[in-house]
């Protein structure tokens, strides 16, 4: 694995290009945004709750004058606010150059508007669906690209397709979020496979941030930021460098290089051994667009 710094400096000018970033109101993923409208993208952010988008938008146009942000509604717990998200984008886009699957929830045990498990309902199979709802826009992009965010959880996660909605196993929402995590390793290597036969675009890549400070983090947790934890605008290194390196290639997952993955410049680095298993990639695929009724 190769420790070449890289950051936020080497990324060249983005004008002309779109770009969706979801969960954009805060954390990393205001950060990415962040970055992308200030080299020149047009920039989508992707939010819940679009007051606190406006004032993301507010906040780097102050910063960034000339800066082409546009604040959209999508829920990712909803498949319905997904695909009226996706309608409004198409009908006023005909390309879309990166799409940054960022958005993450880590809350207490609940069902989404369709029935899922809320980890895995928003995390994974919201962007499942949104993904194919944007799909043949991004294949019909030159040079586009895919970006999954997941988290080092992924490492612990023991998922069971069987019960992916936890309705016959005691509920662990650590085990949940870790399972969310993973299933969007899946995603992103069976999305790449899959694109790999029809010709190969977009590029699918995938990053984690490491431990960065964040809005989700609670209790202990949150102490130990006092230790671990790096600076967002750090965290978000690893999405920008899997969205824009010109030398990653798809399938490439980029992390923190430093301690664990926890902290430090972003750099190419190995997900989990489960991770590849081609397999229960091809299982999960299937079985998430049964339950989201999303045939890519």
């Amino acid at each position: 694995m190769s420790k070449i710094s890289w950051s936020a400096e080497q990324i060249p000018s983005q004008k002309g290009r779109v770009s969706i970033v979801t969960g954009s109101s805060s954390g990393i993923g205001k950060e990415t945004a962040k970055v992308l409208a200030k080299k020149q993208s047009t920039v989508i952010l992707a939010v819940r709750n679009v007051s606190k988008g406006e004032k993301v938008a507010e906040e780097i146009r102050a910063d960034c004058p000339d800066a082409d942000i546009l604040v959209m509604q999508m829920d990712l717990s909803s498949l319905r606010s997904v695909r009226e998200f996706s309608s409004t984008f198409l009908a006023n886009f005909n390309r879309l150059d990166l799409l940054i699957n960022n958005a993450g929830v880590a809350c207490p045990y609940a069902k989404t508007d369709d029935g899922f498990e809320i980890l895995m309902g928003t995390n994974h199979l919201g962007h499942f669906a949104l993904t194919g709802h944007l799909i043949e826009t991004l294949k019909k992009t030159s040079d586009s690209r895919v970006v999954v965010v997941t988290a080092g959880a992924h490492k612990a996660s023991k998922i069971d397709l069987d019960d992916l909605n936890w309705e016959k196993r005691k509920y662990s929402n650590f085990s949940a979020y870790a399972d969310s995590k993973l299933a969007n390793i899946y995603f992103a290597y069976e999305l790449k496979r899959r694109l790999e036969l029809e010709g190969g675009n977009p590029m699918v890549t995938a990053a984690h941030p490491g431990w960065t400070t964040s809005e989700l983090q609670r209790g202990f947790v949150k102490f130990l930021n006092i230790f671990f934890g790096q600076s967002k605008e750090t965290g978000a290194l690893p999405i920008l460098r899997a969205a824009i390196d010109k030398s990653a290639s798809s399938g490439d997952f980029f992390g923190p290089q430093d301690f664990f993955e926890l902290h430090g410049a972003p750099i190419k680095v190995e997900s989990s051994k489960p991770s590849h298993d081609a397999s229960v990639a091809q299982k999960l695929w299937t079985l998430s667009e049964e339950l989201t009724g999303m045939q890519y």
